[in-house]
């Protein structure tokens, strides 16, 4: 997850773009009063006055029947975590790398998953895989052993033998086969022919070629980052190994470690006659890229899509087996829920995208054959936050607070590199209202949860959000930190949380199907809530005398607003007749 910070520049004229221009060419001067009588009268739809948080930390929310909570209460009642956790034990028994032994497993079983829901087997459930090429080859381990030989034993540092062992992250994706004995030493200048070096920080490609060059025949690496830190204070992250990768072929064998293994064996340095055994076996093989798709086709618009995307590739329980558990049993509920009657097929399509992170999306969007209207990024769904530390998020796409954030924004540990810094262009500040609906979602499953504590961020980048947002499409992220165990092979099933997943599992269908399914009477909440959020976005530029950011605030605001009018009414010629303006007056 989150490989890549921040939002590389728009490629090409983006539908939002298009659409943000044909709104404001026809620009409505009509008052959200105005806007909130078409909508109820549109539907006879009741006003909703009050404002809610239910523990969410951000902006409130309007209350109401409208957008995501039309469907939160049926989708509570269907998802079964039991089902969902199933799922993500599966996924969390490989080591998935693109297109190796797990990853094609977990697919497979996905693939099998889905079509005992009906997926694949009748019109309006489609299941498709799309092969493309695979950069580089596919990457499995096997085994591997890493021992310190001194004062004649040997001492067993870390091992695995089977993909779901929990030494398995020792292997960084993409490390060669080896079986190399070497003293060892702690500095690059000090790397002879047959020594280990112990490097102070991660695996590094100049720092790889000029060990190797120096003869040595390892190097072994532990880098965990400064959020990496046991919360609890039991320490249990001194156990943990990094989850890495290094370009391939690598020059040397490489190997990663624990802290506490760190710490030994740069003790062990000083020995000159201390020596580190290690071995390891992978395989590669020639495969195609293979990315599924299973689609619930939309009533009226099935070419129009919110694509919800959940990466295969990565070897955590959280990071993102819970993402694939999530998914898989969001599109079987939502398949029995149409089945059933109680809810109808929205008048979008809805399509689950399983692949490789990042390349899943850019695969979905070249070859589905539709156009997204939406996008949401479910990652890392079922963080324990007993275990973890970790609480559900909602990061935002870039808006004015990616440029400064004010409270109640704050990022996150992991991008907070990004705080305080204009690190967002302007030009990426292109104005929609899918936070909007997605933070509705988070609330209204906290209503039928009986509470859920939520947060939301700035944008960060680094999941595939970032790839539709470059594609033009208004895009955001579900996912949970602060993570200790983010990216580390501590991160197993004992933090994944059944109930969590359902929650974050029905926030992110409540909103899909909100986004796909949108009515005239879903606006007046958004309008409430919209309003809510400016005006408090408002009053922080101005306390903390930024009137440049209050004035950006005050743009963005009136351009989501026009979106979210978009959104609900749609062209002015499909509106209800009774709800059409006068005559010669723009709606």
């Amino acid at each position: 997850m989150r490989g890549t910070r921040f939002l590389r520049p728009f490629v090409g004229p983006s539908s939002l773009v298009l659409l943000a221009g044909a709104l404001g060419a026809c620009r409505t001067e009509l008052s959200d009063a105005e806007l909130i009588g078409l909508s109820s009268a549109a539907t006879q739809a009741p006003v909703a006055v009050a404002a809610t948080s239910m523990g969410h930390r951000g902006p409130p929310v309007a209350a109401g029947p409208g957008g995501p909570a039309r469907f939160a209460r049926a989708l509570w009642t269907t998802f079964s975590a039991d089902d969902a956790l199933a799922v993500t034990v599966f996924a969390d028994g490989f080591y998935r790398a693109p297109g190796n032994e797990g990853f094609e497993a977990t697919l497979t079983e996905v693939e099998r998953c889905l079509r005992a829901a009906g997926f694949g087997a009748r019109p309006e459930l489609e299941l498709q895989v799309i092969e493309t090429p695979l950069r580089g080859t596919a990457w499995t381990p096997r085994r591997a052993r890493l021992a310190l030989v001194q004062a004649g034993e040997e001492r067993v540092l870390h091992a695995f033998d089977a993909p779901a062992d929990r030494d398995r992250t020792m292997l960084p994706v993409g490390a060669p086969s080896a079986s190399v004995e070497g003293r060892l030493v702690t500095r690059v200048e000090d790397a002879v022919a047959g020594t280990a070096l112990l490097l102070e920080h991660g695996f590094g490609g100049a720092v790889l070629r000029k060990a190797a060059e120096q003869g040595a025949v390892l190097a072994i690496a532990s880098d965990l980052a400064d959020y990496n830190v046991d919360p609890s204070g039991q320490d249990r992250h001194l156990e943990a190994i990094g989850f890495r990768s290094v370009r391939s072929p690598s020059p040397i064998a490489v190997v990663q470690v624990s802290p506490r293994t760190a710490t030994l064996l740069r003790a062990a340095a000083a020995d000159a006659t201390a020596r580190v055994r290690f071995e390891a076996q992978v395989e590669t093989a020639e495969r195609k890229l293979r990315t599924l798709v299973a689609t619930v086709v939309g009533a009226q618009h099935p070419g129009e899509a919110v694509p919800l995307v959940a990466h295969v590739q990565e070897p955590g329980a959280c990071d993102n087996a819970s993402g694939i558990g999530t998914l898989v049993e969001g599109a079987r509920s939502l398949a029995r829920l149409i089945e059933a009657g109680e809810v109808e097929r929205p008048a979008r399509s809805i399509a689950f995208v399983f692949g490789d992170e990042m390349e899943q999306s850019r695969v979905w969007l070249e070859h589905s054959g539709r156009r997204a209207t939406a996008a949401i990024a479910a990652d890392m769904t079922g963080e324990s936050r007993v275990a973890t530390g970790a609480e559900p998020l909602l990061e935002r796409g870039p808006d004015p607070g990616a440029l400064k954030p004010l409270p109640p924004d704050v990022h996150t540990a992991w991008g907070g590199g990004n705080a305080g810094r204009s690190e967002v262009p302007e030009s990426d500040l292109h104005p929609n209202g899918v936070a909007l609906v997605l933070r509705c979602a988070l609330v209204d499953v906290a209503g039928v949860a009986g509470g859920w504590p939520t947060g939301e961020h700035p944008f960060e980048g680094g999941s595939d959000h970032v790839v539709f947002l470059e594609a033009g499409v208004p895009s955001a992220l579900l996912w949970h930190f602060p993570d200790w165990a983010y990216h580390t092979g501590a991160d197993r099933m004992e933090h994944v949380d059944a109930g969590e997943m359902k929650r974050t599992g029905c926030a992110l269908l409540a909103a899909a199907l909100a986004l796909a399914n949108p009515l005239p009477s879903d606006l007046e909440r958004y309008l409430r809530g919209h309003k809510l959020e400016i005006d408090l976005r408002v009053d922080a530029a101005l306390q903390a005398r930024e009137a440049a950011l209050a004035a950006r605030w005050k743009t963005w605001g009136d351009d989501v607003r026009q979106w979210l009018r978009e959104l609900c009414l749609g062209e002015p010629a499909r509106l209800p007749a009774k709800v059409r303006a006068k005559p010669g007056e723009d709606t």
